[in-house]
């Protein structure tokens, strides 16, 4: 089963696990979406940075930073070469350079799930990488993706050769390739992709080794479904990720994709689904905040993919509920500079808000509502949220609330 909610967070302190992690007051900003290759992309986000150190944000999250076959890099072959689609390895660490000065830590994407060979090896495949740095041969690629390595310890991504964890010297050389990211780069924070891939434990090795101050790891699965129609209980799911992260030997945070899949259909009018039978919320952020890392939309799920998307009319109240939730909230490129100003300076306040009011990834929280067109709380005894379409406010017998921000279908109090 893993380890469950009770105690966690305060048992598992003594654990040197970095500051990031403990101090439960990050605010991530995803700095790209699908198309973001297209552009100079170093260079657009250093004219923002300054910007973004301004809301509020503690890292941003950059598209993968090495050479890549396909142009989102997602696919990548030279790990080496900082020469990309997005800009060229100067602009990159002139970006570094400028977040440093703002106090923004930088979040590399860490592909190591699969990798695109650059000459045919046995089988007439792809799984040679000859000619460039890390130029392992077939031995590298597990043996059920067309290589003579072991077999995988996760989920195969099809199509590519995928990298085999099990060999000690592809484990040394992505070692020493982390440790060139985070101490000669200058990368403070990393992102596993397709954490699925790969057993949990070869991400606490990597952790270990290059010591990071902040991971979150992509373990997307599918929720529970029954046809189109997403079941209340998403126990099973929620517990498939934190058993990933009690395999990173708790270094790592997850995405919360139990709540994000939750959410969205709860906005559409049916917010009793965001309590659970134990009267929690009913994703990670509900067993385990400090290791939850909570979003509405991703460069996947939403942007020109559009994989899973969020209903694009109930965005700010997906914000609002993660804002001022527990939990590690991430804010989406598109949301923050493509949907207008007015989207902007909502996202702004609620971040303002959570800051203010000293909300952090631990603080407590009571549920007090949660119907059909209504969803309430109090987080922290200082702040006091409700959405949905039904009219709310908080009862004033024991408390005086001020309205703190609000929009569209959502409210925020403080207070007084």
């Amino acid at each position: 089963m893993g380890l469950l909610n009770t105690g966690h967070d305060q048992t598992n302190q003594q654990k040197d696990i970095g500051t990031a992690l403990k101090n439960g007051k990050e605010i991530l900003f995803q700095g790209f979406n699908w198309e973001s290759h297209k552009y100079n992309w170093w260079e657009n986000l250093e004219s923002k940075v300054g910007e973004i150190a301004k809301a509020g944000f503690t890292s941003v999250w950059l598209p993968p930073p090495t050479h890549s076959f396909s142009p989102q890099g997602y696919t990548p072959q030279n790990l080496y070469s900082l020469n990309t689609n997005y800009g060229s390895e100067h602009h990159l660490k002139a970006l570094l350079a400028k977040m440093k000065q703002h106090k923004l830590r930088s979040m590399a994407d860490i592909v190591i799930n699969h990798r695109v060979g650059t000459t045919q090896g046995r089988g007439g495949i792809y799984n040679r990488f000859d000619g460039i740095p890390l130029s392992w041969d077939e031995h590298a690629v597990t043996s059920d993706t067309g290589g003579l390595g072991n077999r995988k310890t996760g989920a195969i991504f099809q199509g590519f050769p995928n990298i085999d964890h099990t060999q000690d010297f592809v484990r040394k050389d992505i070692i020493g390739w982390l440790r060139w990211l985070r101490h000669n780069v200058g990368f403070e924070d990393f992102r596993f992709d397709f954490a699925k891939g790969f057993s949990a434990k070869y991400v606490k090795e990597y952790i270990e080794a290059a010591k990071p101050l902040f991971c979150v790891g992509e373990y997307w699965d599918s929720c529970n479904y029954r046809g189109s129609s997403l079941d209340y209980n998403q126990d099973s799911h929620r517990q498939r990720i934190i058993n990933w992260i009690d395999g990173t030997g708790q270094l790592s945070a997850a995405f919360d994709f139990t709540t994000k899949g939750i959410l969205q259909e709860a906005v559409k009018g049916e917010f009793w689904r965001l309590r659970d039978g134990q009267g929690k919320p009913p994703g990670v952020m509900g067993w385990w905040p400090s290791r939850s890392v909570t979003f509405v939309d991703n460069h996947d799920t939403g942007s020109t993919q559009a994989h899973w998307p969020f209903p694009s009319d109930h965005i700010m109240e997906g914000y609002a509920y993660i804002l001022t939730h527990p939990g590690i909230p991430t804010v989406f490129y598109d949301h923050l500079f493509e949907w207008g100003n007015s989207i902007r300076n909502q996202i702004a306040k609620l971040i303002d808000v959570r800051k203010r009011e000293g909300i952090e990834s631990r603080s407590s929280m009571r549920i007090l509502e949660a119907k059909q067109n209504l969803y309430s709380a109090i987080i922290g005894d200082k702040v006091c949220m409700k959405i949905g379409s039904a009219s709310w406010c908080p009862s004033a017998s024991h408390t005086q609330w001020e309205l703190a921000t609000s929009g569209h279908n959502y409210a925020v109090w403080r207070k007084q």
